[in-house]
């Protein structure tokens, strides 16, 4: 029996005659519709003809997140007064309740591409509503364009619903229609009419420490738990607090052990039980309950019986280093649309109250909505996806953010190592099998290739393990972790062995099985060829491995990951063919194994190695064929600790497998590199720097200054960039520091003179190293200051009226005392000589009496020697 007392109290009825107008129109549109107005429940049923006039449809309701996926469906079969798997269904990987009576079915968007990849008319549904598209994740980013991309070339008559409810509604009506012509789509609005909640905000004490990587400040979860407390002293109900990650919510659960209220965990991960319990709500003359959630509450979930939000007001977002294939997660202020859908939860069922962890002048400064997904996360599955509907650069797709080209080059790369796709980008017969997999393509490879050498059953238990970080409590030895989930009987066991029995069936008709696999014909190679072994990265055939399930863990995560290699070195630590160093935790078994396969690693950008969370034992052998695409062999001249290093190296990436010094055969070009590099390192230091070579510099650098072209710029930077113009062939003969040491530098110098324009010829003309001065003495010219520079004894300049130049620029005239100390400078020598003179007489000649001082100096026969040698020589 339809409940229609509940259906009428849900505000987006108002809405629905708007919408299905819109659909019979257009046959697409927008809704907006805030948190707790029944969007994911009322709008599905209608749109199928269950409840209403409207006419018999087939609905398909695509959502972020299993436990949301199973929420809505039970829910919607609820309103119904039936069982979930009759009129309204669910299938989530692994799980399918859903039967031919089935007219509203609720998928996660994974499920929906892996529907759009096998059948892109998804034939047989009318409607497809994708639901929270605010939340940006990539599946749903994905599978909305290859929607919009069906509706335009090959279902218009297929309906499509944007449905969210904090969203900017306008960007996606122009991308629903962006294929089709057409303007935007229409936009359907649902006023709220729930309960409203009102917020307070609970500034958290001066001295916490910003978050960073998965790190969180005690500080602040005590804060969040003493919230905790003053909102269950202070207000009926029960409490939803949002936290950003598992250990958040156990750290906090452990602050509240005192109240008196039940304390539940919410997260992806938690077992079925506790997440029905949760939704359950509480029973007649239950206790309060304090729910501890991350994201996964946000939205399409109501919680029974929440009154009171407490918001920590932080979320996890993923990142990824491309370059190093390496994952971690971040820990972000929420944005503001996240916040907006935290505390639309306590406002469902009455009146409620959000507490926000942050100070009220902060919350202008958040960032509106979560980042899309796209932007920063690992895209080889999008990548593989988007190459297999025929658009490998996905740049055809209707999405809201292209995404970026670095992680598309990155992902591109990876897809071709595991022969994915071909040279130019198209997939391969094998990237078609590897998508239908449901897994992500390095998780696909490890399986299509592991499952010959240690049976599809083995092959498929460590994939599923490494699909699903394992809890904590298991352990870093990935094959302690395999036992562990056959033993146990924890959620985490029961959701590995339910995708064990998932990849089984999935695999099973691909690959032949052996020692405990489910047996078959054999596997069909990209190339269309017959049976084959598992393929390494060197694309030879891998060796069989032993039995232990030690050697089969470290193979499939090799397979996995072999850019994750790692040879173990000095201290305990290890690193990885990507070029990344590796730690373990204090006290691991794994401390010494010489090579690891490294299953699950983070690198926080503070920290400078990553640390390893679950890897397996592996040795040499499987390192070489697992990750044989990056071996190289081959000569290295470097510089390295101020000289050049010659070796001969067999490395696997980054890691080296065997090094021979190489002697004077080393080839001549990578030396003279290595030479290069060391002067781009440590400067022209290296090179013979006479005082000829110096001022030979210094003149030229005047010319560069004051004439320009052709005169070279000598600078450091510039002798450097063109060190392998000047220093030629003196470099071709080099061969370690020492001979750079023995290079004069001012002979190598003049080949950048500007010969071919004869200006070269001009060098002493135009700056000449020394000047005649009256006396008869060639006086040298000092260039390395800001003008050229004649320091000069003042008698030997007597009767010069006019200042020396160079370049036409006067000269600096440092004019010296009889002893050779400064007496004056100047650069007018007739004004010195009219006003400064006199001054310089009477100071001086009393002091130097053997040395002549006229009083008329411009008449005054100029000399280097004392008055009375002058008389003798007149």
């Amino acid at each position: 029996m339809i409940r229609n007392e509940a259906l009428d109290r849900l505000p987006v009825r108002h809405a629905v005659p708007e919408l299905l107008s819109a659909l019979a129109e257009r046959g697409t549109a927008v809704l907006s519709a805030p948190p707790g107005t029944g969007k994911t429940t009322l709008v599905p049923l209608a749109l199928a003809g269950l409840i209403g006039d409207g006419p018999e449809r087939r609905v398909l309701v695509a959502e972020p997140r299993r436990m949301a996926v199973r929420a809505a469906a039970r829910r919607m079969a609820w309103l119904l007064g039936e069982e979930v798997g009759g009129a309204v269904g669910f299938s989530v990987r692994g799980e399918r309740r859903a039967g031919p009576a089935t007219r509203v079915e609720v998928v996660t968007t994974g499920v929906l591409l892996q529907r759009l990849q096998r059948d892109p008319e998804v034939a047989g549904v009318d409607v497809v509503l994708l639901d929270e598209c605010h939340e940006r994740h990539l599946d749903a980013d994905t599978a909305m364009a290859f929607l919009v991309d069906v509706r335009a070339a090959l279902r218009p008559e297929l309906k499509l619903i944007a449905a969210s409810a904090t969203s900017d509604a306008e960007a996606w009506a122009r991308l629903l229609t962006a294929l089709d012509g057409g303007g935007p789509a229409p936009i359907v609005r649902s006023e709220g009419e729930g309960h409203g909640y009102e917020v307070r905000f609970a500034a958290p004490p001066a001295g916490i420490r910003p978050a960073h990587g998965t790190w969180v400040d005690p500080a602040l979860l005590r804060h969040v738990a003493a919230t905790v407390r003053l909102a269950l002293e202070r207000h009926e109900g029960d409490v939803l607090c949002f936290l950003p990650g598992t250990g958040e919510i156990a750290r906090t659960a452990g602050l509240l052990s005192g109240p008196d209220a039940e304390v539940l965990q919410l997260h992806g991960r938690a077992p079925a039980a506790v997440q029905d319990a949760v939704l359950r709500g509480v029973e007649p003359g239950g206790r309060r309950r304090v729910v501890l959630s991350t994201s996964v509450a946000e939205s399409s979930l109501t919680v029974p019986g929440v009154r009171v939000v407490v918001d920590s007001g932080l979320a996890r977002e993923p990142r990824t280093d491309h370059a190093r294939g390496l994952g971690s997660l971040a820990t972000v202020p929420v944005s503001a649309a996240a916040a907006t859908q935290r505390a639309g939860r306590s406002g469902r069922e009455a009146p409620g109250v959000v507490y926000r962890c942050w100070a009220e002048a902060e919350d202008g400064s958040r960032a509106r909505f979560p980042s899309p997904e796209i932007r920063i996360a690992d895209l080889a599955d999008f990548a593989l996806r988007a190459a297999c509907w025929g658009d490998p650069t996905a740049g055809g797709l209707a999405l809201l953010d292209a995404p970026p080209a670095g992680a598309m080059e990155a992902a591109r790369a990876v897809l071709g190592s595991i022969g994915a796709v071909d040279a130019a980008g198209r997939v391969t017969e094998r990237g078609v099998r590897l998508s239908r997999l449901g897994l992500h393509p390095r998780l696909g490879r490890a399986l299509l290739d592991g499952a010959p050498e240690v049976g599809v059953r083995r092959a498929a238990e460590v994939v599923a393990l490494l699909g699903e970080e394992p809890p904590r409590d298991y352990g870093d030895d990935l094959a302690e972790a395999w036992r562990a989930a056959r033993r146990g009987s924890d959620g985490y066991g029961a959701r590995w062995r339910t995708e064990v029995r998932r990849l089984e069936r999935a695999v099973g008709g691909v690959v032949a099985g052996r020692g405990g696999g489910t047996g078959g014909a054999g596997s069909t190679d990209a190339r269309g060829g017959g049976a084959v072994a598992s393929v390494g990265e060197d694309g030879g055939a891998m060796t069989a491995v032993g039995d232990s399930e030690d050697a089969v863990a470290g193979l499939v995560t090799a397979l996995a990951f072999p850019e994750r290699v790692a040879r173990a070195r000095e201290q305990g630590g290890f690193l990885m063919v990507s070029g990344s160093g590796a730690r373990l935790a204090e006290g691991s078994g794994l401390r010494s194994a010489p090579w690891l396969a490294v299953a699950v690693a983070d690198r926080t950008a503070r920290d400078a190695t990553a640390r390893v969370r679950l890897a397996a034992v592996v040795d040499e052998a499987v390192a070489r064929r697992a990750a044989g695409r990056l071996r190289s062999t081959g000569e290295e001249v470097r510089w390295e600790d101020g000289d050049v290093v010659a070796r001969s190296v067999d490395r696997l990436g980054a890691v080296e497998l065997a090094v021979r010094p190489l002697g004077a055969g080393a080839d001549r070009a990578l030396v003279r590199d290595a030479l290069l590099d060391g002067l781009r390192r440590e400067g022209l230091g290296l090179l013979r720097w006479s005082r000829e070579a110096e001022e030979l510099r210094e003149r030229l650098a005047f010319l560069r200054r004051e004439v320009g072209e052709p005169w070279p710029d000598v600078s450091e930077e510039s002798l450097v960039d063109r060190a392998g113009e000047w220093l030629e062939p003196e470099l071709s003969r080099a061969g370690r520091r020492a001979d750079l040491g023995r290079i004069d530098a001012g002979e190598a110098l003049r080949r950048l003179l500007p010969w071919a324009s004869g200006e070269a010829g001009r060098l002493d003309e135009l700056a000449p190293e020394r000047i005649e001065v009256p006396s008869g003495s060639r006086i040298r010219v000092e260039y390395g200051g800001d003008r050229p520079v004649l320091a000069v004894k003042l008698q030997e300049m007597f009767g010069l009226a006019e200042t020396p130049r160079v370049a036409g620029v006067p000269v600096l005239v440092h004019l010296l005392s009889p002893a050779g100390r400064p007496a004056a400078v100047t650069a007018d020598l007739a004004s010195f000589w009219r006003d400064g003179y006199r001054a310089v007489r009477a100071e001086l000649r009393g002091r130097y009496p053997k040395h002549p001082w006229p009083e008329d100096p411009s008449e005054a026969v100029p000399t280097r020697h004392t008055a009375a040698r002058l008389r003798r020589e007149r």
